[in-house]
């Protein structure tokens, strides 16, 4: 997948821009604050359905303006396609191919992999920045499992209001917990396993770019830590059946559910060590890095070609060798970056300058 163009208008600080992005490495340099993450917010929109950064609608509008619009051109392996995203008077419009469509039915058009610096938390963050990077990564080969974790949520709630319920002494309905508890732990089961194979086929590849970014120095091992280690549907529901059904008692007491998806890990062992507690700064950079190129790897096994590589200030505090692993893993992959270092100029096949919002392109 290529992207070919992106064009905003009244988007964050852009007034108007039209941008066009080669195959190969585009870098996008200037001072902070000038506009290059913008760039990569409004085009992994598209991706996602919403900005990485968490703002509302009303948030990405331009100071002084009541709305935006955005676009992108990109090919796949069979034809070039279209989508456009607007915003004006409280009003959302999506559209593929010049044709309305609904935000389910943009979603994996369009296929990006982001590495923003925030993503650092995925290492030695709360277990939910790890769990939020799989369920994404997962979504982006899995149509499906969009839709099935958004039921487990949805039943998740149901669950928890009547444990909310039960911690303030008042009275609940046991039969109506336990078809609840039914309810979640099927629901579960579908997140469980569809995580379960993903790790299963992406974890080999997470091994693989570490040990190249590392230079053989560094390894790399991911486990899915859940409540349950079974890999048929019944023995998972099982699981999941004595967990929600056998400690009723004490998630009456804190008002919650205890267990589930919702609170699985993702184990990170660097070199024999656990990451989430010992890796340095390079280090987590390297491995969220590996992470993501791995997530592009997986896929692009699963979909026919890669998704584009979005990458917002990565290069800062990688080592002179891992720079140039990631600048040189062009090929057929397509990496937009951002960078202040006008010595990253080198590397890149197109290099777009930024200032106050302002982009000036000069193709190489």
């Amino acid at each position: 997948m290529i992207l070919s163009s992106f064009r905003a208008h009244q988007f964050r600080n852009i007034g108007d821009c039209e941008l066009f992005f080669t195959p190969g490495v585009n870098l996008l340099i200037g001072e902070n604050a000038q506009g290059k993450t913008n760039v990569l917010e409004g085009i992994y929109l598209f991706a996602r359905g919403k900005s990485f950064r968490g703002g509302a609608e009303r948030e990405l509008t331009k100071f002084g303006t009541d709305g935006f619009s955005l676009g992108i051109t990109f090919r796949d392996e069979r034809r070039e396609q279209a989508l456009t995203y607007s915003f004006e008077g409280g009003s959302r419009r999506r559209e593929k191919n010049g044709a309305p469509v609904r935000l389910g039915e943009m979603l994996g058009v369009f296929r990006a992999v982001l590495f923003y610096p925030e993503h650092l938390q995925i290492v030695k963050g709360a277990p939910e920045k790890r769990r939020e990077f799989l369920n994404v990564a997962v979504a982006g080969v899995d149509p499906a499992y969009l839709g099935l974790y958004t039921k487990y949520a949805k039943i998740l709630d149901n669950r928890n209001a009547l444990l909310k319920q039960a911690s303030k002494g008042l009275p609940v309905d046991r039969e109506e917990l336990v078809a609840w508890s039914e309810s979640l732990a099927l629901a579960a089961t579908d997140v469980y396993l569809r995580r379960r194979a993903y790790l299963l086929g992406f974890a080999p590849r997470a091994e693989e770019q570490m040990s190249a970014i590392s230079d053989e120095k560094e390894t790399l091992l991911l486990t899915l830590e859940a409540d349950t280690d079974k890999e048929t549907p019944e023995a998972v529901a099982d699981d999941y059946r004595a967990c929600f059904l056998s400690h009723l008692e004490r998630e009456c007491a804190a008002g919650c559910t205890l267990f589930g998806p919702h609170r699985d890990d993702i184990g990170i062992l660097l070199s024999g060590l656990d990451a989430r507690v010992y890796a340095s700064q390079g280090q987590q950079r390297s491995i969220v890095l590996a992470l993501k190129l791995a997530e592009g790897e997986y896929n692009r096994e699963k979909t026919g070609d890669y998704p584009v590589f979005l990458l917002d200030d990565v290069l800062s505090e990688l080592d002179a060798s891992r720079r140039a692993y990631l600048l040189g893993a062009g090929g057929e992959r397509q990496l937009i970056v951002t960078s202040c270092e006008e010595t990253m100029c080198g590397a890149a096949e197109n290099i777009i300058r930024v200032s106050g919002g302002n982009y000036v392109s000069a193709y190489r």
